[in-house]
C-alpha cells in the first residue's frame, strides 16, 4: 500500500509538472508546416485589426534563418484558423502499394484559456455549436445531431459521464469551442479523402478495427469525436468504444518512470533561469502589471499569454482594466505580447542546446511508440499470405486524442526536434504499406532499363506526416535512408529497431527499465 501510495504521489507531482511546462513551452517557433495559408488579419500593437499578413508558404522545414522570427506571425500559425486551404498528402505511395494500417495521434481543438487575467474581463465567446456561427462545417449540424444517439456508444469510466460536445453560451475554462470541433471536423474529412481510395477499412467494420482512445477532459473526447465523424461519417455507435488514457503521456501500464521525472525538473530549472535572465520581458511583466493595477508576480502566476492568444486567435481586442485611484488601468498590447513570444522562441533555441528535453520525451514517448510498432507488426502479420486472419481482424485504424504535453515529446522523440509546437488540432500520422508481389507489381516494371529495383516482395514501410507532410526522412530513424532511391519509403524494420533499442542511446541505456531505473551519476 505504502510503494502504491508513493506511486500515486509521483503521478500527481508529474501531472503537475507537465501541466507547467505545457504552459511554459506553448507557442514556441518550433517548424511552421502548413502547405497553404491564405491572407488572415492580424491585431496592431493597439489591439485593433491591422493589415493583412498575406500568403505565405509555410514549410515542414524552414530555410536557414536570415532574419529573426515575427512573433506574432508564428503566432498565428498556432491558432490554426480554418479560413484556409489545406493539402493533405497523406495517402500518398508508389503505384500498387497497399496501406495496412493508419495510427493518428491529435491535439485537441481551439479551447478557451485555462487562466483569466486578473482585474479584466474574460474573453466573450460562446461555446455552443450553430451552424449560423462561423466558422462553421457542412458536417457540423449532422455532427451535432449524431452526438445525441452517443448513449448507444461503449464508454469506458469516466468517459460516460463527459458531454461529447461544448454546451456553454459563456465558454467554461479550458473548453472546446466551436472552432475546435470545425477544426477536427475538417482534419477528420481530409483523412477520409485521403484514405478513401486504398479501402482501409470495410464498409463493415468491426469494434476491433476501430481503436479510439483520450485522455478524460472534455476538450479532447471532443475533438476525438469530431475527427471520427469527419473520418467515418455517420459511424455506427453500437460498434464503437471509446478508450480512457488516464495520463496524458498515454502511457498506459508503463508510466512510472523516475529518471523522466528527473529530466522534466531539470528541463524547467533551465527554462527558469533564461527567464529571469531575460531583462526586456522582466520589464514587460512589471509594465503589464502596473497597467491592471496587480502584483508582478500575480500576473506572471495568471500566465497572461494562454488568455492574449485567445483573443489572437477570435480576433477580440486585448483585455482592458479600468482606471483607478492609483493611476492604473488601460489596455495590455501586442508589443508586450511580442516580448513574450519572442523570448518563447529563444527559450525554444536554448531547449535544443541544452538536450534534457529530448530525453525527458525519450522516456515519456516511448510506451506510445512502443504500442504504435506492437500494433504495425500485428497487421503486418495479419497481411502474410496463407495466413489465417484473426476473428474480427486487427487494429486498422487507431485514433489518439491528446493534449499539447502529448504531441510536443513525441515530436521530439522522432528526432522531429525542429518541429512546430503543435498548434490547435496538431496532427501526427503513422502510416504502415507493404509492396505489391511480383505478380501485381508494376513498380518493378517502371524502373528504367538496366536499374535492379531494391525493393523485395512484400516488403513493409512506414511513414510519419506532421499536419499533413511528410516528415518520414526527418526522423532519427530515417534520416540516412537515400529517399531518392528507387525505393522512396522508409523500411519498417528502420522504426523498429528505433523503438526497442536505439533510441535508448539518447539517455545512454539499451532499454527501457535500465533508462527508468538507473540510479543517476
Amino acid at each position: 500500500m505504502l510503494a502504491r501510495n508513493r506511486f500515486l504521489l509521483l503521478v500527481v507531482v508529474g501531472g503537475a509538472a507537465l501541466a507547467i511546462l505545457s504552459l511554459s513551452l506553448q507557442f514556441l517557433n518550433l517548424i511552421p508546416t502548413t502547405p497553404i495559408v491564405e491572407e488572415q488579419p492580424f491585431q496592431a500593437a493597439d489591439g485593433g485589426i491591422g493589415a493583412a499578413l498575406g500568403k505565405s508558404r509555410k514549410r515542414v522545414f524552414p530555410v536557414p534563418h536570415t532574419e529573426e522570427p515575427n512573433p506574432i506571425f508564428e503566432a498565428y500559425g498556432y491558432c490554426n484558423t480554418p479560413n484556409r486551404t489545406e493539402q493533405a498528402w497523406e495517402g500518398h505511395s508508389p503505384a500498387d502499394y497497399k496501406l495496412l494500417s493508419v495510427q493518428v495521434m491529435i491535439r485537441h481543438g481551439d479551447r478557451y484559456p485555462l487562466y483569466s487575467i486578473p482585474k479584466t474581463k474574460r474573453p466573450s465567446i460562446d461555446c455552443t455549436l450553430s451552424t449560423s456561427r462561423k466558422p462553421s462545417h457542412p458536417l457540423l449540424n449532422a455532427f451535432i445531431g449524431h452526438m445525441g444517439q452517443g448513449s448507444r456508444g461503449h464508454w469506458e469510466s469516466p468517459l460516460g459521464s463527459v458531454p461529447r460536445l461544448p454546451n456553454h453560451s459563456a465558454c467554461e475554462m479550458g473548453e472546446l469551442t466551436q472552432t475546435g470541433v470545425v477544426q477536427h471536423l475538417r482534419n477528420g474529412q481530409l483523412l477520409r479523402h485521403a484514405y478513401k481510395r486504398h479501402n482501409l477499412l470495410p464498409s463493415d467494420w468491426s469494434p476491433r478495427q476501430v481503436w479510439v482512445e483520450t485522455t478524460g477532459k472534455s476538450r479532447t473526447l471532443q475533438s476525438g469525436l469530431a475527427f471520427l465523424y469527419g473520418f467515418l461519417t455517420d459511424f455506427d455507435w453500437t460498434r464503437l468504444t471509446v478508450r480512457h488514457q488516464w495520463s496524458t503521456l498515454f502511457c498506459g501500464s508503463a508510466c512510472d518512470c523516475p529518471a523522466r521525472n528527473r529530466y522534466l525538473e531539470e528541463e524547467q530549472r533551465r527554462q527558469y533561469r533564461l527567464r529571469v535572465a531575460d531583462t526586456e520581458l522582466e520589464r514587460t511583466y512589471v509594465d503589464m502589471a502596473r497597467t491592471l493595477g496587480v502584483l508582478t508576480r500575480q500576473l506572471r502566476a495568471a500566465n497572461p499569454i494562454d488568455s492574449l492568444l485567445c483573443h489572437l486567435c477570435h480576433d477580440l481586442s486585448f483585455p482592458c482594466a479600468p482606471m483607478g485611484d492609483s493611476g492604473a488601468g488601460g489596455c495590455l498590447t501586442m508589443a508586450q505580447f511580442a516580448v513574450i513570444r519572442r523570448q518563447q522562441l529563444d527559450d525554444e533555441v536554448d531547449r535544443r542546446r541544452a538536450g534534457l528535453y529530448r530525453k525527458y520525451a525519450i522516456l515519456a514517448m516511448y510506451p506510445y511508440l512502443n504500442r504504435t510498432a506492437t500494433k504495425m507488426e500485428r497487421v503486418a502479420k495479419a497481411s502474410e499470405a496463407g495466413r489465417q486472419p484473426r476473428a474480427g481482424g486487427e487494429e486498422v485504424f487507431t485514433l489518439a486524442s491528446a493534449h499539447d504535453v502529448t504531441v510536443a515529446p513525441l515530436l521530439s522523440a522522432l528526432g522531429l526536434e525542429e518541429a512546430r509546437f503543435p498548434r490547435f488540432a496538431a496532427r501526427i500520422v503513422f502510416e504502415l504499406w507493404k509492396s505489391p508481389s511480383a505478380t501485381q507489381g508494376q513498380a518493378k516494371k517502371r524502373a528504367g532499363k538496366g536499374e535492379k529495383s531494391k525493393v523485395k516482395d512484400g516488403e513493409l514501410f512506414i511513414r510519419v506526416l506532421y499536419n499533413g507532410e511528410d516528415v518520414t526522412f526527418h526522423t532519427a530513424f530515417c534520416r540516412s535512408h537515400d529517399g531518392h532511391a528507387s525505393q522512396p519509403l522508409c523500411p519498417l524494420k528502420n522504426f523498429l529497431s528505433f523503438v526497442r533499442k536505439d533510441m535508448f542511446s539518447i539517455v545512454s541505456a539499451t532499454s527501457y527499465k535500465e533508462a527508468c531505473y538507473r540510479r543517476p551519476g
